[in-house]
């Protein structure tokens, strides 16, 4: 599987930001799709997730009320809504996606399939 973000950019604090992956190849074995990122410095860390149906997500605390996921299964994409954005939300993100919810989107371990590029996000003060 294919993974390639986009929607990344600058953007003022308490802004708004929409990232798209989109994953093209062989998508029949993924279960589960999500975003991690990583900022300067620290480790990557598992943002959001969500199901191969759409119907089950899972969020980090850091990030609950503020982001939401969703995807459109007829363009194979995933979507990260990010509002009320702060500094602490710069970061890259990453698309990633596994073959089992359970591990990736409950147990929040590192996802084993497919990764993305990575696409920027910087929220100034």
């Amino acid at each position: 599987v294919h993974l390639v973000e986009s929607g990344g950019g600058l953007v003022q604090a308490g802004g708004s930001l929409r990232l798209s992956c989109a994953a093209s190849g062989s998508t029949v074995k993924i279960n589960a799709m999500g975003w991690y990122r990583q900022a300067p410095g620290k480790q990557r860390e598992g943002v959001s997730c969500i199901s191969r149906s759409g119907g089950s997500t899972n969020y980090a605390d850091s990030v609950k009320g503020r982001f939401t996921t969703s995807r459109d299964n007829a363009k194979n994409t995933v979507y990260l809504q990010m509002n009320s954005l702060t500094p602490k939300d710069t970061a890259i993100y990453y698309c990633a996606a596994d073959e089992s919810y359970q591990r990736m989107c409950v147990q929040w371990r590192v996802p084993l399939g497919s990764w993305g590029q990575g696409t920027q996000v910087t929220v100034s003060s």
